[in-house]
């Protein structure tokens, strides 16, 4: 049976700890599963973009938005200045990069121009996917900046390991399964050069009687 004296968690300590979990589930949880259910779904069928934009907006949305907002809580109770800490300019940075990605990507999907582009994926599809590559590295970051620096600044101690480490393999295992998952481009583009195919097949062939 453990030792360990408990003592109980001061009224801000339980803001920042309710932060720190919100956030953590967020962005090294929620939104890394988004990705993947993107970066897998798509080469085994072609109604993949419902699931991802579910997950990433219903499933994933709130639980960022009540992060910060716990965060946003925590800085009052502390009395801090409003974003001159380098950990809520990030996290504001990150909600801000959150947003855009949403609505870049509605806009992607919903708005189509393949006359530009020959049939070929347009640029913005490619600057969505490096911007969410920069969104989960930032938010890697950022967790781990709060748990080996700002909780310090809050609680007087270090954070435990068993946290710690749960960071680690949240990242290890989410950059693991991306880096295999891109094993599947190939197949991917070999899907996209035959949709284009088809298309043009059915541009090009005459039309039947009428």
């Amino acid at each position: 049976m453990s030792t360990t004296p408990y003592f109980p968690l001061s009224p801000i300590e339980k803001v920042v700890k309710t932060h720190a979990i919100l956030s953590t589930v967020g962005f090294l949880i929620l939104l890394p599963v988004g990705a993947l259910i993107a970066r897998y779904a798509r080469n085994f069928t072609a109604h993949w973009f419902p699931a991802h934009m579910v997950f990433q907006f219903v499933f994933t949305g709130p639980i960022i938005w009540a992060g910060w907002r716990k965060g946003r809580d925590a800085a009052d109770m502390l009395g801090m200045p409003d974003y001159e800490d380098h950990h809520q300019k990030i996290g504001l940075t990150l909600l801000i990069l959150y947003i855009i990605q949403l609505a870049f990507g509605f806009f992607i999907h919903f708005v189509k121009m393949p006359s530009l582009f020959g049939g070929h994926r347009p640029p913005q599809n490619y600057v969505h996917i490096l911007l969410g590559i920069a969104i989960l590295a930032l938010a890697a970051y950022q967790v781990h900046h709060g748990m080996w620096t700002e909780w310090l600044l809050v609680d007087g101690h270090d954070m435990p390991e068993s946290a710690k480490n749960a960071w680690l393999a949240l990242v290890v295992i989410f950059w693991v399964l991306y880096g295999l998952g891109l094993a599947f481009v190939p197949k991917q583009l070999k899907q996209e050069r035959m949709s284009r195919a088809n298309q043009k097949g059915k541009l090009e062939s005459p039309a039947g009687p009428s």
